[in-house]
């Protein structure tokens, strides 16, 4: 199969390029950012997917499947520029596909589509509407790019689309959304909360991306791994010092005495737990993780010791 993986320079993304490289599939990518030590078998084109010169990849390379990994969840690039990457680009992603005749999209995403809220289920299924987006405006762009991708199921019948809601992975880089958090030494958690956290370790995320991709499912998925825990017990299993503060001092201490920098809506992730049912993943792919929630909390506190933690940026 001929794979086109916009983003491909990301962790995930360049784990996942290889592996369907050593399954035999032809890897190609798209990516403004450069992975410079790429296998020359693996094509990484370094141009902007809502570019013209995206479509010519397509027009050219003909990929007959796309995993459309170009969205970012950083709270640091500016609100306007991060929409523009993701409903602009995933707009762009499918126009391309439908014109090129690619036969199945993954669009990846995130489980914070649901929104942390307190009168949330306990575990939210695929068909939930995102909540509390008021709360949280930096999360709308990403939600309206699942939103859209989910619509090509009835607009794009000749495509076979499946949008993969991920939780957060925490994995030996040390990157992403949880592993920002948990970087410093002493990790802030909101006075009188203890919110559960579901945690997937990199490599099982580029496994539960290939069964996806192999096994072309259709439709909306959340994808998960080992049972939720508190975030409590994420902090002292990697390591960390859980620091609880009241709600006024943790809104004024946020980016400094050593505490990361976090958006004011980001903060009710840090009351309110996201967890997921994935069933609906487990039945269509027969994913199973093979890292438990102890040894990814371990291999991050390896990968990222205390004694190292606050110098990562």
């Amino acid at each position: 199969m001929r794979v086109l993986i916009p983003g491909i320079s990301g962790g995930i993304a360049r784990r996942l390029a290889l592996r369907l490289r050593d399954n035999g599939h032809e890897v190609a990518g798209i990516d403004i950012r450069p992975w410079r030590d790429a296998p020359k078998d693996i094509q990484v084109h370094p141009v902007d997917v809502r570019k013209r010169a995206a479509e010519d990849v397509f027009r050219r390379w003909k990929p007959e499947a796309v995993v459309h990994m170009a969205t970012v969840t950083a709270f640091t690039v500016p609100g306007g520029e991060r929409g523009r990457i993701n409903l602009d680009g995933t707009k762009a992603l499918f126009d391309h596909c439908a014109t090129h005749g690619v036969k199945q999209v993954l669009f990846v995403g995130r489980h914070t589509f649901y929104g942390a809220a307190p009168d949330s289920p306990l575990y939210h299924s695929e068909d939930e509407p995102p909540r509390a987006l008021e709360a949280i405006p930096e999360l709308a762009d990403l939600v309206a790019a699942d939103l859209y991708a989910a619509t090509a199921l009835w607009r794009m019948p000749e495509v076979t689309t499946a949008v993969l809601r991920l939780v957060y992975t925490l994995g030996t880089p040390g990157t992403g959304t949880l592993a920002n958090l948990l970087r410093g030494k002493r990790v802030p958690m909101v006075l009188g909360y203890d919110p559960l956290f579901h945690v997937l370790q990199e490599e099982d995320v580029v496994t539960a991306l290939q069964l996806a991709l192999e096994k072309k499912v259709r439709g909306i998925f959340n994808v998960a791994g080992p049972a939720p825990v508190p975030l409590s017990v994420i902090i002292r299993g990697t390591g960390r010092t859980p620091v609880p503060l009241p709600s006024p001092l943790f809104s004024v201490l946020m980016g400094r005495a050593g505490f990361p920098r976090l958006s004011v809506g980001a903060t009710d992730h840090l009351r309110y737990p996201i967890v997921v049912d994935n069933k609906r993943f487990l039945e269509a792919t027969g994913f199973q993780y093979t890292f438990d929630e102890g040894r990814i909390l371990r291999a991050y506190a390896d990968a990222l010791p205390v004694d190292r933690a606050g110098h990562g940026g």
